[in-house]
């Protein structure tokens, strides 16, 4: 299993709608076939550190994860989100101890972001 776990905050001045568009579009991104589950809410961690929501997906392995990064349902979901994002960090964990596994993730992103250029400018403009 391959999880990926999202904290963000929206930009200030994001409205109630934009907001609840973003989480509406999560949510649907959770639901595509190749994830095993997923959610998205509060962040429930310490308030001072800036993050205000969480999303967290599953997917069974790395032919998964790859179906899941490009199912279309995702990247239409990300044009609606990735604009609204404040601030974001991601963090990946798996239970596959393939110690080239990290690698193996960051090809897949990077073969995503090659194939999708304007979505990883997209993402390049969340600041850090």
């Amino acid at each position: 299993m391959i999880v990926n776990i999202l904290h963000f905050s929206f930009k200030d001045g994001t409205t109630e709608e934009e907001k609840a568009e973003a989480l509406a579009a999560m949510r649907r991104t959770s639901t595509v076939e190749s994830a095993s589950y997923g959610t998205v809410g509060q962040d429930l961690r310490l308030p001072d550190d800036g993050f205000t929501h969480t999303y967290c997906v599953g997917v069974e392995d790395l032919d998964a994860l790859e179906r899941y990064m490009h199912d279309p349902v995702h990247i239409a979901g990300d044009f609606v989100i990735i604009p609204r994002l404040g601030r974001l960090s991601a963090h990946r964990l798996s239970d596959d101890l393939d110690p080239e596994m990290g690698s193996k993730v960051t090809a897949l992103h990077e073969r995503k972001v090659a194939k999708y250029p304007e979505w990883g400018q997209l993402l390049d403009s969340i600041p850090s």
